[in-house]
């Protein structure tokens, strides 16, 4: 029999799968648990429309990403901090310090924890930071340190 899955079931597909089980196994385990339903010419038809919906998402959404990467890469973002006698900050700049500079001078909305630091910002210059927008879209963001005294 063949059945389409609606839940993802170990050992026997993914969610979305058209799948051919036994009649029994489909009639007494997967069919009453509500994890699959018969391949019927109407639920085919509405697995086809869910698939081309989320195809569409997922388009729209790697679209919106490369936009905010063209966006984030076009200027760079300047963080002004205290610094100490001989120019040294006092802490480090977080990916928190980043977004919230990101937001008030560019107006976009970055969430801090895509913003990517591979060592702590701890003085002050300019500085290049990758923030990872969508599993297929990374930007690379200018960062300048100034010092206040």
């Amino acid at each position: 029999m063949k059945v389409i899955l609606l839940e993802d079931v170990k050992g026997i597909g993914k969610k979305g799968q058209v799948i051919n089980a036994s009649d029994g196994h489909a009639r007494n385990f997967l069919l009453p648990r509500k994890l699959a339903v018969e391949a019927n010419s109407t639920n085919m038809a509405n697995l086809e429309t869910q698939q081309k919906n989320a195809q569409q998402k997922h388009a729209n959404e790697v679209k919106a990403a490369q936009e905010l990467a063209e966006k984030l890469q076009a200027k760079p973002v300047t963080i002004k901090v205290k610094t100490g006698d001989k120019g040294r900050m006092f802490g480090s700049i977080t990916s928190k310090e980043i977004a919230e500079a990101v937001q008030s001078q560019l107006g976009q909305s970055v969430d801090k924890k895509k913003i990517v630091l591979t060592d702590p910002i701890k003085s002050i210059g300019n500085y290049t930071v990758t923030a990872k927008l969508h599993t297929q879209v990374s930007a690379k963001l200018d960062v300048v340190i100034e010092g206040l005294e």
